[in-house]
């Protein structure tokens, strides 16, 4: 394989979502990420929210073509994007204050699994 170029990262993650606003309560509201507001005008609603440094995570306000049922319970076993915290105790505080299901990793590791109001599986880990 031919040595021209690495990739050095993820910049960003785009989940589509129903309703941004909806989406934003949850993505802001519960898990404290931060809106960047220098989105263009990209013809659809959305957002875009900070994650780290040069990360971030794209919300869609498109048709979602995903079905929310017949997913598996725990959400390591569907696509998912994992993200890491500082405290993984706080942050299951937070979901279990705002009625939100989560399960934790089987792997025995410091993780945990939730989905967003659209059925977007996320992992947190520790």
């Amino acid at each position: 394989m031919e040595k021209g170029f690495t990739i050095s990262g993820i910049l960003h993650a785009s989940v589509i979502v129903k309703d941004t606003e909806v989406a934003l309560g949850f993505y802001c509201g519960v898990l404290g990420l931060e809106l960047d507001s220098s989105r263009p005008d990209l013809g659809y609603p959305g957002a875009w929210l900070e994650v780290g440094n040069r990360q971030q995570i794209h919300l869609l306000e498109v048709p979602n073509p995903d079905p929310t049922e017949d997913r598996p319970q725990h959400g390591g076993r569907d696509r998912h994007t994992a993200l890491a915290v500082t405290d993984i105790d706080c942050l299951q505080t937070r979901l279990e204050n705002a009625k939100i299901a989560y399960t934790r990793s089987k792997s025995g590791r410091q993780a945990l699994f939730t989905r967003d109001p659209d059925g977007n599986t996320l992992e947190f880990i520790g």
